[in-house]
């Protein structure tokens, strides 16, 4: 009997019931099974579904009649997206679904993306969602959530949603053909690096030479959500060795720039006990919106306008060496081999000598900071190099913990 792989429904099927049908019928037409979890709260369910309201909300730690005594609908929708996460996981845990779609307006879009963000990296995603024109960082986090704006508000069937919800059933549909793993990558040792475009010259020449010595190599764009995603993956996976080439986000998240990617950034593979290699790559920048912004946020600094959206200010010695102490904390608690390597020609394309943020003094204030600081200077190393120097990039690859013998 042919493998028919099961697509996830989460709707509230008191006002997208109609709406959710039609979609389990375009998935069932292209040949997938379909369940569906029910997290309406106020109306009826008129369809049979796999897991009912009264499912979620239990699942959610309540009786669907206290959630619907609650009288706040933010609060009455956390607990009933706490219960469908619950009640997909189940599922999934069972191996009994194998994708997942939602559809709705922002409540709706908040209840299916809050189910998919549990579901792992790689595992398909998509959300048909009246919100997906806006700023969706709320709704897709770290996560690889395929958002598909619906243009029209999904409610009935006409010419447009019909068009719209058969789109997003034959997006998963592609997803879910089947597709056989990469066995003798997944058996690579994995290297996680971080970089941005400023130190993607030294990340390109690490990623090439440590590719064609048989390793797998993943590249996170330390964006705020980049840098999540990252730490979330260190958790999860057998990652071999981290190259922390950009941690400018630690310094967004100390003093007030957009990138930020919260407290844990930094933390998860030194407590793991995971080989990392540390370099203070980008953080003589911190990163903001236009340029009339960045001025009012940061008064008085250089400035440089990337684009129109986003304007980078230089970091004063007084933040690098205050960053230097936050770094030198981080390796003291560390459960494994750390080296940090501090190039002292420039942190970053913009920190060149010829670049519009320069400061010469900038790596002596940090490399005499961390000196101060650690417990051990045997893993620091001060190194006579511009960041995007290919010596620099060499140096990283030279100090590697590699699995393999031929890297060390």
């Amino acid at each position: 009997m042919a493998y028919i792989p099961t697509a996830l429904i989460v709707a509230t099927m008191d006002t997208k019931g109609q709406e959710a049908m039609f979609l389990a019928d375009c998935l069932e037409t292209e040949g997938l099974a379909v369940k569906i979890i029910d997290a309406g709260i106020r109306g009826q369910c008129l369809e049979t579904v796999a897991v009912t309201r009264e499912d979620v909300a239990r699942a959610g730690g309540k009786s669907l009649r206290e959630v619907q005594n609650i009288g706040h609908e933010g609060e009455a929708l956390k607990i009933m997206t706490t219960g469908a996460i619950e009640c997909a996981q189940e599922l999934y845990r069972n191996n009994q679904i194998q994708g997942v779609i939602g559809l709705g307006g922002s409540m709706g879009t908040t209840l299916g993306s809050g189910v998919m963000r549990s579901f792992p990296v790689g595992f398909p995603k998509v959300m048909i969602s009246t919100m997906a024109s806006r700023d969706t960082r709320a709704f897709v986090g770290t996560k690889d959530i395929l958002m598909l704006h619906s243009v029209t508000d999904l409610v009935g069937l006409n010419r447009i949603t019909r068009k719209i919800l058969r789109n997003g059933a034959l997006a998963l549909a592609g997803m879910l053909r089947s597709a056989t793993p990469d066995e003798a990558t997944d058996q690579k040792p994995l290297v996680f690096v971080s970089t941005l475009g400023t130190t993607e010259t030294c990340a390109q020449q690490i990623r090439h030479t440590l590719e064609e010595k048989g390793n797998e190599v993943v590249i996170f764009h330390t964006v705020g959500s980049g840098g999540k995603a990252m730490e979330e993956m260190i958790r999860q996976e057998d990652v071999a060795v981290l190259v922390d080439l950009s941690l400018h986000e630690i310094a967004d998240h100390r003093f007030g720039g957009d990138y930020d990617a919260g407290p844990q950034r930094g933390t998860v593979a030194l407590d793991k006990g995971i080989p990392t290699i540390l370099v203070p790559g980008n953080i003589d920048f911190l990163v903001t919106g236009p340029l009339e912004n960045a001025q009012k946020q940061f008064p008085g600094r250089p400035y440089h306008v990337h684009n129109a959206a986003i304007t980078v200010v230089r970091t004063n010695q007084a933040e690098i060496k205050s960053l230097a102490q936050t770094l030198a904390g981080l390796c003291n608690r560390a459960k494994g081999p750390v080296k940090i390597l501090v190039p002292m020609n420039g942190f970053s394309a913009f920190d060149h000598k010829d670049g519009p943020l320069h400061d010469c003094e900038a790596p002596g204030i940090f490399l005499e900071t961390l000196k101060a600081n650690l417990d051990d200077q045997t893993c620091l190393e001060a190194l006579p190099f511009y960041i995007n120097d290919p010596e620099f990039a060499q140096a990283i690859i030279d100090r590697s913990y590699p699995i393999q013998s031929d890297i060390s």
